[in-house]
C-alpha cells in the first residue's frame, strides 16, 4: 500500500517538472503563491494544512487531498486530528465527499505504513 504514496509523489514530481520547464509565467506564479500561502504566518503550518485539506475535500480534488494528507503527516498531525478535519469536510461538502473520504483514509493508512517501514 505504501506504493500508493510513492506513485503519487513520482507522478506529481514528474508532471510539475514538465509544467515548470515550459516557463509559463502565470503557472510559475500560481505555484509560488501556493507555496507561500502554506508557510508559517499568523496561522501555523499545521492549521493551514488542515484548512487546505478540508477545502480540497469539499472541492473533491483527490490529488490535493493526498498532497495535504502527506504534509499533515510530515507535520506530525495525528490520525485523529486529520479524521476530525475530514469529518468537518464531509459535513460541509455533503455525502458526495464520502468517496473522497474513503480514498483519503486509504492514503493516510499508506502514509502510516510507509513511515512504519522506514522506522524499522
Amino acid at each position: 500500500m505504501a506504493d500508493l504514496v510513492q506513485e503519487f509523489n513520482d507522478y506529481r514530481q514528474k508532471m510539475n517538472d514538465k509544467l515548470l520547464a515550459d516557463n509559463n509565467k502565470i503557472i510559475k506564479r500560481i505555484f509560488n503563491l501556493d507555496t507561500n500561502a502554506y508557510m508559517e504566518g499568523a496561522l501555523d503550518v499545521k492549521t493551514k494544512e488542515l484548512l487546505g485539506l478540508v477545502a480540497s475535500a469539499v472541492l473533491r480534488c483527490d490529488d490535493c487531498i493526498k498532497y495535504h494528507l502527506e504534509t499533515c503527516h510530515k507535520e506530525g498531525l495525528s490520525k485523529e486530528q486529520v479524521m476530525e478535519a475530514l469529518g468537518i469536510a464531509t459535513l460541509v461538502g455533503g455525502t458526495i465527499v464520502i468517496p473522497h473520504l474513503r480514498r483519503a483514509y486509504e492514503f493516510w493508512e499508506a502514509l502510516e505504513e510507509k513511515a512504519g517501514s522506514s522506522n524499522q
